[in-house]
This record gives C-alpha cells, sequence and structure tokens, in this order.
C-alpha cells in the first residue's frame, strides 16, 4: 500500500505522526453505515473514533477510520430521577459541565476523563469513586451489518473494571450512537479519594466536588492539547486477597482498595512509581514526572517507543512486587485493535 492519504496526527491525543486509506466524519448513524459498506465493498479494515483519547496506533491504518460526531442532548426527569441522553459523539467532559448548568448532579466526579460519550461505556470509565455503571440506563448500538439499532440495559452492557461488552462480544461490527444516564434526583455525594475526602460531606455542593476534581485531574495530569497522551496508560490491577496480603507484608504502604467479591485493587501509578521511573524515557517517549500512570509523547515518540516503555514498565513492576500490569489504552495496528498485553509481554 503507498502511503496513507490522510494524518491521524490531530485524531488521537498521542498525537503520534500516522495515517489511514481515509477518514469520515460521521453526523448520523447513516454515515457511519456508508462507510461500513465502502469497507466492505473495497475489502478495508473499519474503525470508529471518538476524540481518539483512548488509542495507540501501531502503525498507519490500512482502512477507513469513522470519527463519530452524532450530537443532541435531551433531559426528562420522573418522581426519583433525571434522565439524560447523549449523541455519542458529544464530548463528555462538556457534557459533565452541562448537566451541572441544568442543576442535575451525578456524573461530577467524572470531570475531565477526556473522550466522547459513546467512548465511556467501552471502557466503563470511572474516577474518584464512580465508574460508568453506577449511572447508565442503556446504550444505543447500530448494528452494521443489519443497520438496526438496538437498545442494551446497563445490565446486558455486562460491565466490569475498564470493561464492558463492546469489548468481547459488541466488539467488531457495532457503533454505539446514543447513551442514556439515569441520575437521582436525590444526590448523594462521593467523597472517598482524593482531595474529595477533605470536603465537609454535610455542605458539600455537586459544583466543589467539580471543582475539586477538575484541580486534582489539572495538577497531576497533562493537557493532551500540550503534551500527547492518552490518559492512565494502565488499568489499577486487580488481585486476589492473598496476594495483597503477601505484597502488604513486604510493602505496608502500598494504596490498595478491598473490592467487594473479596479482591484488592492496586494503584498502578504508585507501584510504577516505587520502581523510580518517573522521568524514565525510551527515544520520544517517558514517563510523566507529575503522574507515574500517564506516559507522554515528549518528543516526536514513535509508537515503537511508546510500546518499549510500556514493556520496559511491566517488566520492572512486574519483578519488583509480582503483579503485571496490562495496558488501559487500546492498541491499534494496521488493520484494526491488537491484543496489547501480548504485545508487551
Amino acid at each position: 500500500m503507498s502511503s496513507p492519504a490522510f494524518s491521524l496526527k490531530k485524531l488521537h491525543t498521542f498525537a503520534i505522526e500516522t495515517g489511514a486509506e481515509k477518514v469520515v466524519y460521521a453526523e448520523t448513524p447513516q454515515d457511519i453505515l456508508a462507510a461500513w459498506r465502502e469497507c466492505h465493498q473495497r475489502d478495508l479494515p473499519f474503525l470508529l473514533l471518538g476524540e481518539g483519547s483512548n488509542v495507540l496506533f501501531l502503525q498507519a491504518f490500512s482502512g477507513i477510520v469513522v470519527i463519530n460526531r452524532i450530537k443532541g442532548i435531551t433531559i426528562t426527569e420522573s418522581d426519583e430521577h433525571w434522565h439524560l441522553q447523549a449523541g455519542a459523539g458529544e464530548n463528555w467532559h462538556a457534557l459533565v459541565a452541562y448537566t451541572l448548568q441544568q442543576n442535575i448532579a451525578g456524573l461530577e466526579n467524572l470531570a475531565l476523563i477526556p473522550g466522547c460519550v459513546g467512548s465511556s461505556p467501552i471502557q466503563n470509565i470511572g474516577a474518584y469513586g464512580i465508574e460508568i455503571k453506577d449511572v447508565c440506563e442503556w446504550v444505543d448500538v447500530l448494528e452494521l451489518e443489519s443497520g438496526q439499532t438496538h437498545r442494551l440495559t446497563a445490565a446486558e452492557c455486562e460491565f466490569g473494571y475498564r470493561d464492558s461488552i463492546f469489548k468481547h462480544r459488541l466488539q467488531n461490527g457495532y457503533a454505539i450512537t446514543r447513551v442514556g444516564f439515569s441520575l437521582p434526583r436525590q444526590w448523594q455525594p462521593v467523597m472517598s479519594y482524593g482531595d474529595l475526602a477533605k470536603l465537609d460531606p454535610t455542605t458539600v455542593t455537586p459544583q466543589q466536588i467539580f471543582d475539586s476534581v477538575c484541580h486534582m485531574r489539572r495538577s497531576k495530569l497533562p493537557d493532551p492539547a500540550l503534551t500527547g497522551n492518552a490518559g492512565s496508560f494502565f488499568k489499577n490491577p486487580v488481585v486476589s486477597a492473598e496476594q495483597a496480603k503477601t505484597l502488604l507484608a513486604t510493602f505496608p504502604h502500598a494504596p490498595h482498595y478491598p473490592q467487594s467479591n473479596g479482591e484488592v485493587k492496586l494503584a498502578a501509578g504508585w507501584l510504577i512509581d516505587q520502581c523510580q521511573l518517573k522521568g524514565y524515557r525510551i527515544g520520544g517517549a517517558a514517563v510523566h514526572q507529575q503522574q507515574a500512570l500517564v506516559l507522554i509523547n515528549a518528543e516526536e515518540a514513535s509508537a515503537e517507543d511508546v510500546v518499549a516503555l510500556a514493556r520496559e514498565i511491566r517488566q520492572r513492576v512486574g519483578q519488583k512486587f509480582n503483579v503485571w500490569l496490562e495496558p488501559e489504552v487500546r492498541f491499534i495496528g494496521a488493520d484494526g485493535e491488537k491484543n496489547a498485553v501480548e504485545i508487551i509481554s
């Protein structure tokens, strides 16, 4: 194949120079279907992106990249809940801010997470004690083969930690077009993490939580508009209670969060930091100085630089703690998504 006709550098937040055969901006489900059918006719791979905030392109994409820009926000209410509907192409943080402007609370802990609404259920995004599974009511999914739209309930989305049915059975051949959220009118603040625990639960407002979350994220996370990155590169590992007990016997100050199923979630950023890797660099890729969980495009990094850096981090953490990190970021090859763990193992 000749060199790609369309640059993807400005369409993904790692801002690595790469390209695609063609880029399509989709403002309707029909636009997505048309691009899918063109891929089918031309025997090309198909990739749907929102704002490209959670992907690493390993090489140029040999097919059509569709940028989901389906917009629209509507709000209805019932006795106990606000019901929010948003197009998959809406900016996530803008939606969070908009709900607060409408005096609707419940999404404030998820402020400043980069990306689009349509990406939020795929990863079951979460921060500061809240995940999408806690607020999602339904997801509209376009089946590309038939052109039909199906509405999945939150239970049917099979949400797990940074996981959902959209990373498995509905990963290929489906496109999220709209997401519905249910937010209780009787607001209960979630203040268990970070600086939120310092706020007064008797007087705290949704806006104060929003402002505190924004401050925490801005103080330790690089702005993708200035420094290429994909946010948290690794998932926080979840280990058995027995493994956590062994680790805590040696490292008693390790942050750990017991889960409802008896397992224990560890802080990947802390594990990386204990390996003295902040600022560590391979080629143009580096570990961020303020937050070890974030890998950055420090200076014209290549995908190979990022992969080599991720592999080195995984090995060092594994050797020190016997905990093996898995990327949260999706790895995209020339013809589609690849197994990120296999690539950095």
